[in-house]
This record gives structure tokens, C-alpha cells and sequence, in this order.
């Protein structure tokens, strides 16, 4: 399971396939939270993940697609696009310096 430390992401991707703008969203919140991290938000469709993406966030009914897609990076799956605990957790990683696994 790939793994990255906090300290270490700069840049976080939102991937989705719903074109419902959720990533939008998602990705609008987490710039609000990591302002202060130098941490760069995107949102991506699944099989246009950036190449220079440290950690990739997707909801779980897409997980196993996104982890086709983005090789040795870390993909953290959830459930609900606000006030997830896996989103939480790895914006506590990123401020805290601490693991993030996926």
C-alpha cells in the first residue's frame, strides 16, 4: 500500500467521474483548510490524474478505478464529500507531518 508523510504533499487531487462538480467542492473546502500548507488543490477525472499528484482523494465507489490509475500514489477513499473522517484524517497528516496510507 503506497504511503506518503504529510510534510511531504504538495499537491492533493480530488478524482472523480460523477461531473456533478462534488470535486469542485470538495477541492474548495480543502484550499480553505491547507491555505496555510502550501498544499496545491486539484480535482481530475479519473483517468487524468496529474503526474506530479503526492496523495489522491476519491469517493469509494470509484477507489478501485482511481488506484488503477494512479500508480505508486497513495489513493484515500470516503464516503461523504463534507465532514468525511478520511478526508479529516489527511488533512490532520499534512498539518501534523504525520503518514498518510493508501
Amino acid at each position: 500500500m503506497p504511503s506518503i508523510e504529510g510534510s511531504q504533499v504538495r499537491k492533493l487531487v480530488i478524482a472523480c467521474d460523477a461531473g456533478m462538480g462534488s470535486s469542485v467542492l470538495m477541492a474548495n473546502q480543502l484550499k480553505k483548510r491547507l491555505k496555510d500548507n502550501g498544499v496545491v488543490i486539484e480535482h481530475s477525472p479519473i483517468d487524468a490524474i496529474p503526474v506530479d499528484a503526492d496523495v489522491v482523494l476519491t469517493h469509494t465507489k470509484l477507489a478501485d478505478r482511481t488506484r488503477a490509475h494512479a500508480g505508486d500514489r497513495p489513493v484515500v477513499a470516503f464516503r461523504d464529500f463534507v465532514g468525511d473522517p478520511a478526508v479529516d484524517g489527511v488533512v490532520a497528516a499534512i498539518h501534523g507531518g504525520t503518514t498518510i496510507d493508501g
